[in-house]
């Protein structure tokens, strides 16, 4: 497929068969961990993998009504330009030979993740505290504040009423657990316990 982004040329990649490619996201796979395992300064010779994603229109489009952007690429791509702080230099959108909409991004070698399955009470709730602390800046970034400010205006109604909707929303959660819990007890659902 030939495609341009933003007037360049993105990719000429032949159509492959499926195992064709799942060959080369497993290799893939293994190569990128090897790369970034290596010490010191990246260096020229250093693989760029960039990612290619296909973008399809929103799923809040039947309420929302149709996005601002004629590229559904191009919506993914300005969505995450306004959350994140600093933004992938790759990051771009185009449409393809058949049309269909898609987004590039590097493939980022240096991504680590929290293994919440070792965490203590404590580091889950320290951890949940720093989530939830990027996500309202990633959502805080993509709004008008003045607009926010005065559509909310000066008094604690939207406060009580978000403070009102996470007690509620709180305690929907710990009444589902309990109705989980109990038809795991009951053998009306299997759970599975993994051990390492």
């Amino acid at each position: 497929m030939d495609a341009t982004a933003h007037g360049h040329m993105i990719a000429s990649v032949p159509y492959k068969a499926a195992d064709e490619r799942r060959a080369e996201g497993k290799a893939l796979r293994e190569a990128v961990p090897r790369a970034s395992q290596r010490e010191g300064k990246p260096r020229k010779e250093d693989p760029l993998f960039l990612q290619i994603k296909e973008a399809k229109a929103s799923v809040l489009e039947p309420y929302a009504g149709a996005s601002a952007h004629a590229n559904h690429g191009q919506r993914v791509v300005a969505g995450q330009r306004l959350m994140q702080s600093a933004s992938d230099l790759f990051l771009g959108w185009g449409t393809g030979l058949s049309k269909r909409h898609f987004y590039v991004r590097q493939l980022r070698d240096m991504k680590t993740s929290a293994i919440i399955e070792d965490f203590d009470a404590s580091d889950l709730r320290a951890y949940s505290r720093v989530c939830g602390w990027a996500l309202a800046r990633a959502h805080a970034r993509s709004g008008d504040p003045a607009k926010i400010a005065g559509y909310l205006g000066s008094s604690e109604v939207f406060d009580d009423a978000m403070c009102d909707f996470a007690v509620a929303y709180a305690d929907q959660a710990q009444r589902d657990h309990r109705a989980f819990v109990r038809a795991v007890r009951q053998g009306r659902v299997k759970a599975v316990v993994e051990t390492s």
